[in-house]
């Protein structure tokens, strides 16, 4: 759908059809968030021939000047490349992501995307405002230069993260299901258990919470561009949840939780109300996160998001200890 929706901005840009592309956008992050929960799990999205999907599909933080102009420089990015030197393909924008081991140097994904999309968030975050990038920048004429290449790239991008969202699904309906069906229970469960504990505790509370709380900056933050960081948080700790309970939308079956009660009733109690008092915490965060982070950890806004922190690296590490009541070594 998003890809579809940024096919029609293409082929006409209009004001209409830009919100569309990022009303499309934000859905597909919906989805995305979730199935983070997998992230560490020894799985098609982390590991073996499938290892680098990761980060075609989501790196962050991004330096923006990299893709395209940026205020005080208009001509930036491989966009606007001097004499067009630089052909926009898809198999050069995934050459081009992370180039010279650069990790903000990222070509392709979900925030290029945003990026394209929304522009810098150039505003304070009192004010709650996304990037403020004008449709008529893809339009011929318009607002910047090399519009033809800037609808090219977004078009190509779109196209890169269906290819590679479609990688991991094939990957993961197939020779991984064979893979994990067969692994020996203690190395699927602690895979399990890992990559859930890995998310909550270290990945989403210290990466994507505490450093950008600790340098209020929002270019530290997930979805910067288009201040749907809020979104992305929950929706991580949606998808811990999914995998901790064994609920997923309607469907609901026995789970973790579920084993880890029969195993040691105590601490899946306690599992429970540490897992209740981190969504406590990050529901009670500040929206957008930019301005959540903006006064610091000693500011109002900026002590809840480190309470949320707390609570989640505190389940987190307490899970790991479900490993020795299940006899997993």
């Amino acid at each position: 759908a998003l890809q579809d929706a940024i096919d029609t901005f293409v082929a006409e840009p209009t004001q209409a059809n830009f919100d569309a592309a990022k009303t499309a956008w934000l859905a597909s992050r919906e989805s995305y968030g979730p199935s983070e929960a997998f992230r560490f799990a020894n799985g098609p999205i982390d590991s073996g021939d499938t290892e680098e999907l990761e980060g075609l599909l989501n790196s962050w933080p991004m330096d923006e000047a990299y893709v395209d102009y940026v205020e005080g420089d208009e001509t930036a990015g491989l966009i606007n490349e001097e004499a067009a030197t630089f052909e926009i393909t898809k198999e050069n924008l995934i050459v081009k992501n992370g180039e010279g081991d650069t990790e903000e140097n990222v070509s392709v994904g979900y925030h290029a995307i945003e990026f394209l999309l929304w522009g810098q968030d150039n505003t304070d975050p009192s004010e709650k405002l996304s990037g403020q990038r004008p449709y008529t920048d893809f339009v011929d004429g318009g607002t910047a230069a090399n519009q033809d290449r800037r609808r090219l790239y977004l078009q190509l991008v779109a196209e890169l993260l269906v290819d590679n969202l479609q990688e991991v699904a094939d990957t993961w309906s197939s020779s991984y299901r064979t893979t994990f069906l067969a692994l020996p229970e203690d190395e699927a469960l602690n895979n399990i258990l890992s990559s859930i504990a890995e998310l909550s505790s270290s990945e989403l509370a210290i990466e994507r919470m505490a450093v950008a709380l600790e340098n209020q900056d929002q270019e530290d933050e997930h979805s910067c561009f288009s201040d749907n960081t809020h979104r992305d948080i929950r929706l991580n700790l949606e998808g811990i949840a999914n995998v901790y309970n064994g609920t997923y939308g309607s469907v609901s079956g026995l789970s973790l939780a579920d084993l880890i009660e029969e195993a040691d009733a105590d601490l899946a109690a306690e599992l429970d109300a540490l897992l209740a008092a981190a969504d406590t915490a990050v529901g009670a965060t500040a929206i957008p996160f930019d301005y959540a982070i903006s006064g610091g950890i000693t500011s109002e806004e900026g002590a809840k998001v480190q309470e949320a922190v707390v609570a989640l690296t505190e389940f987190g590490n307490k899970l790991l200890e479900a490993k020795t009541s299940l006899g997993i070594e």
